[in-house]
């Protein structure tokens, strides 16, 4: 059962971890050095087609939702904010933010852009709101397929990155160093983030501790 603080809390981490990794692919992506898979899609698309990185975005996260219908996937709160807070963040921070010059701060941009983005999916994940449409994606095609996670989202990112540098997207060392990264980074902030579970109140009281504890210290 969740409380009205605890609530606000969870909603506060949803969007504030959305916004926050938009305004980390933006970091990526004035760093020049590389961008995280997905976005290197992003990034083509949007040089072949005129939009701007967060209407791509937005478009394709809508694309990847109708496909989630045929593998029966159902999207959350988390789901939906996903597809329409991250676009808007990234096109607001590219907006404001200029392009960085030198190799020292495109470095820096780069090393903060994926720290950041570690943060902010800590943050949304620990919220509970629902994957965002690209990992339901690789979820839905797991459970459909049988295959592992790792190998479809292996498969699936090799592709996306394949695909938007064949399109003009940034492939470079930052690619390399977000897919080393980010997986420890996530779990790290998972951790940090994470809520505490509601105390059940219980109306009986323990004579002595239990012979098998859940949690041993």
């Amino acid at each position: 059962m969740s409380t009205p603080g605890r609530l606000s809390r969870r909603l506060f981490q949803l969007y504030g971890g959305l916004a926050l990794y938009g305004a980390s692919s933006a970091l990526l992506v004035r760093s020049g050095l590389g961008l995280e898979p997905w976005n290197v899609l992003h990034q083509g698309l949007a040089a072949r087609t005129g939009l701007s990185m967060g209407v791509v975005l937005t478009l394709l996260g809508a694309v990847l939702l109708l496909l989630w219908i045929p593998l029966r996937q159902r999207p959350g709160l988390g789901t939906v904010s996903n597809v329409l807070v991250i676009g808007f963040a990234m096109d607001a921070t590219l907006s404001v933010l200029p392009g960085a010059h030198g190799l020292a701060a495109r470095i820096a941009l780069l090393v903060l852009g994926v720290v950041l983005n570690g943060a902010a999916t800590g943050l949304y994940i620990a919220a509970d709101f629902g994957p965002g449409p690209r990992d339901g994606l690789m979820t839905g095609l797991h459970r459909r397929t049988g295959r592992s996670i790792r190998l479809i989202r292996t498969c699936v990112e090799v592709t996306v990155v394949a695909t938007g540098f064949a399109l003009g997207g940034t492939v470079g060392v930052g690619t390399v160093l977000y897919a080393l990264a980010i997986g420890p980074l996530a779990q790290f902030f998972l951790r940090v983030f994470a809520l505490r579970p509601v105390p059940v109140p219980s109306r009986v009281v323990a004579g002595h501790e239990p012979e098998r504890a859940i949690l041993r210290r």
